[in-house]
């Protein structure tokens, strides 16, 4: 599982939490974790933890949130990357989704990143 990058994280977490699982087990990256933790804020999953040691460092995410994922919509690929100013940053479902933004202050929310007035990469949209 190596070398897995952040589509493939939020696809894992989606299907999971359609498929009603309580947990989910992925590798831990740096990306992976902050894009949890974003997850855990806006109450799409309950908790993340990183668990095991060295190498075999894992993330567990606990899938019981209170909201449900409809829809998960890439903006970025590995070939077209899209960038916008911070003044370009729109509400997700009128409020229900999430932007995701990669920032040289980290990976944050749209409304972080237009708080922070800081642009960046357009990651995905989840609603």
């Amino acid at each position: 599982m190596r070398g897995m990058n952040y589509t493939d994280f939020v696809i894992k977490v989606k299907n999971a939490k359609t498929a009603g699982k309580p947990i989910v087990k992925t590798d831990a990256t740096k990306m992976s974790k902050a894009i949890a933790e974003l997850l855990v804020v806006r109450g799409f999953v309950k908790g993340v933890e990183v668990k095991g040691k060295g190498v075999k460092k894992y993330l567990e995410i606990d899938l019981e949130g209170k909201k449900k994922i409809h829809a998960v919509k890439f903006l970025s690929t590995p070939s077209r990357h899209r960038h916008a100013g911070y003044k370009d940053f729109k509400k997700v479902k009128n409020g229900f989704g999430m932007l995701v933004v990669s920032t040289p202050k980290g990976v944050m929310t749209g409304e972080s990143a237009r708080k922070e007035k800081v642009g960046g990469e357009l990651m995905f949209e989840i609603w």
